[in-house]
């Protein structure tokens, strides 16, 4: 019975018939699958030439599935993003602005949501933004009130001032469809583009106070 031994490289094998002393050289993946037989009288410099190419067509092949998983680098400034400098300054200065706003709505004991964004550049194209619940997230609906969902009141007068570039409930339009037209949120120009806070939850008054702290924070650094 004859028997195999094995060596393996690259996904490629190697095998010698030890009855027939006969190598066969198997190039999977490489040159059509195709077998390469040696014979004892071929030179040792063929056999070993045929085992370069297996290890270099290997690498080769190792190479290009890497390059074809690469992540394609996309430009920020033409796809209209956030560039990388600015999105850090807001995420390491966030925190701190909605702790402090959340501080401020406790000492003034009023619950809602907090939400502080920031928009690089003059013409609106994207936002990074954050929020903070302050012990609620909405008002419960009742019998006799359809209740508020905090969240999106808050977020609705960021995104009246995303449009208008003016503090909500000011511009001096009416509302639109999706906006509230209510008080409680502020905006400020700023060297590299504009930051937002606001806040919902208690009277206008007290939702400015809130939105203030949160918005002096982030005007101080950008």
């Amino acid at each position: 019975m004859t028997s195999h031994n094995y060596i393996a490289l690259n996904l490629r094998f190697i095998w010698i018939r030890d009855q027939e002393r006969t190598i066969y050289l198997e190039t999977r993946n490489f040159m059509n699958n195709r077998f390469f037989l040696i014979r004892p009288t071929a030179s040792l410099a063929f056999f070993l030439a045929m085992l370069t190419i297996s290890a270099l067509a290997g690498t080769a092949n190792a190479a290009a599935a890497d390059k074809s998983d690469a992540s394609p680098k996309i430009n920020v400034k033409q796809a209209g993003l956030i560039s990388e400098s600015n999105s850090k300054i807001f995420s390491e200065l966030s925190d701190t602005a909605l702790v402090a706003m959340k501080k401020r709505a406790e000492e003034i004991k009023i619950q809602g949501v907090g939400v502080i964004a920031y928009i690089e550049g003059d013409n609106v194209t994207t936002w990074t933004s954050k929020m903070i619940v302050v012990g609620k997230l909405k008002n419960a609906p009742n019998q006799k009130d359809r209740g508020a969902n905090l969240l999106a009141i808050a977020y609705t007068k960021a995104t009246e001032m995303a449009d208008t570039l003016k503090d909500s409930g000011t511009s001096g339009r009416p509302p639109m469809t999706g906006e509230t037209g209510w008080q409680g949120g502020l905006i400020k120009k700023v060297k590299t583009g504009y930051v937002i806070a606001s806040f919902s939850g208690g009277p206008s008054e007290d939702d400015l106070k809130v939105a203030k702290v949160g918005l002096d924070i982030l005007a101080e650094k950008f």
